[in-house]
């Protein structure tokens, strides 16, 4: 069925601390991919687990049977959905400081297994923009550094750290955030870089990660009228086309940023903008605040197939693309028992690397793994 096809392309944000009634059944009716949490989501490491364990048992109801992607955004510093008492990490400047890849890597994977240990499984992190633009107030500190040789450098060490733990990264935002002065939740950026521009800077980390394993990329909402004047990088088929899967040689997957983002709602409809992004290969549709959208959304892309807009055959080939990428990456969908990890959720060692990563200064004995003694 077309629809279950086209459901496990969607990622949607949830209401509230539990599983609402109508989210349950527009997840199972609809076959939906994953869900997203966020601050409103989240009380108690014990409400949580709880939610994530209630997430994944809907798999059981679902015409695939397959795992649902149950994501956040934990990146450390001010994007960080989940705090105390789990372990509150600096920002990735702080790692960019440093210099040092494999604390980078080190403090990934302990974010990783944090969030693993609750039942998250794909994590929006990290953040390997460039920051090009000492006003750019969006990103700042979640970048690594301005240095993109520094970013490239680090870039590796901060995808294989989530993978370590089991955690899928989605590195972001492609192809570079880091000289933008508007907020895309506000507006539109525009930025009137040449491919030859990006292709000396913001390109380079992206590079690097997708040697790494990097199985998934986010799109940025921002307009680069030089090298596509008509649609901004999310919705640009020559982004997605020809700079990320021919230039940059990319055979991964491909999620949006959250469409609910005035960069996008200001010039396109709900509708056009899910019929869009399908259409030239983007592979997830993230709902993160707007909980009406994805039903309209869903209706568009069905109309759009029955009309033709939508090859069927590719949406099909693609879902089961999807669904083989999370049995392989999902292999326990359920989280274990909240006794059986709770030690894990703001662990001594965690809490001791992120204090020495906040004073500049790590040492060796704090490199070491000892979560699972």
């Amino acid at each position: 069925m077309i629809r279950h096809s086209l459901g496990q392309h969607f990622f949607i944000g949830l209401k509230g601390l539990t599983l609402q009634p109508d989210e349950k059944k527009f997840i199972i009716d609809n076959n939906i991919g994953g869900v997203i949490l966020f601050g409103r989501n989240i009380s108690t490491p014990e409400q949580v687990h709880s939610l994530c364990s209630e997430i994944a048992a809907l798999r059981h109801h679902m015409p695939d049977r397959a795992p649902l992607f149950i994501s956040i955004d934990q990146e450390g510093g001010r994007v960080a959905r989940i705090r105390a008492p789990l372990t509150v990490w600096p920002p990735l400047k702080k790692l960019g400081d440093i210099d040092n890849p494999t604390v980078s890597f080190h403090v990934m994977h302990r974010i990783g297994v944090e969030l693993k240990a609750l039942g998250i499984n794909l994590n929006f992190a990290p953040c390997i923009d460039v920051y090009s633009n000492p006003k750019n107030t969006v990103i700042g500190d979640r970048a690594i550094s301005h240095d993109v040789n520094l970013v490239s450098k680090h870039a590796s060490a901060l995808v294989r750290g989530f993978i370590k733990a089991d955690v899928v990264p989605c590195i972001k935002h492609f192809p570079g955030h880091g000289h933008t002065l508007i907020d895309s939740h506000e507006d539109l950026p525009i930025e009137n870089m040449t491919l030859q521009d990006l292709e000396n800077s913001s390109l380079q980390p992206f590079k690097k990660a997708f040697k790494s394993r990097a199985d998934l990329v986010m799109m940025a909402h921002i307009l680069f009228p030089s090298i596509d004047p008509q649609y901004p990088a999310t919705l640009s088929e020559i982004f997605i086309k020809k700079i990320l899967k021919e230039n940059c040689r990319y055979r991964g997957f491909i999620t949006t940023d959250d469409l609910g983002m005035k960069a996008l709602t200001k010039h396109h409809s709900t509708q056009q903008i899910a019929i869009r992004a399908l259409q030239i290969g983007i592979d997830f549709l993230l709902y993160c605040n707007d909980h009406e959208a994805p039903p309209v959304a869903m209706e568009a892309a069905l109309e759009a197939s029955v009309q033709g807009h939508l090859k069927e055959e590719s949406i099909h080939s693609n879902a089961k693309r999807i669904i083989a990428y999370k049995q392989s990456k999902i292999k326990n969908p359920d989280p274990l028992p909240f006794q059986q990890i709770k030690h894990l959720l703001g662990h001594e060692d965690h809490q001791k690397l992120s204090a020495a990563v906040l004073a500049g200064s790590v040492p060796n004995e704090l490199l070491i793994d000892s979560e699972e003694n």
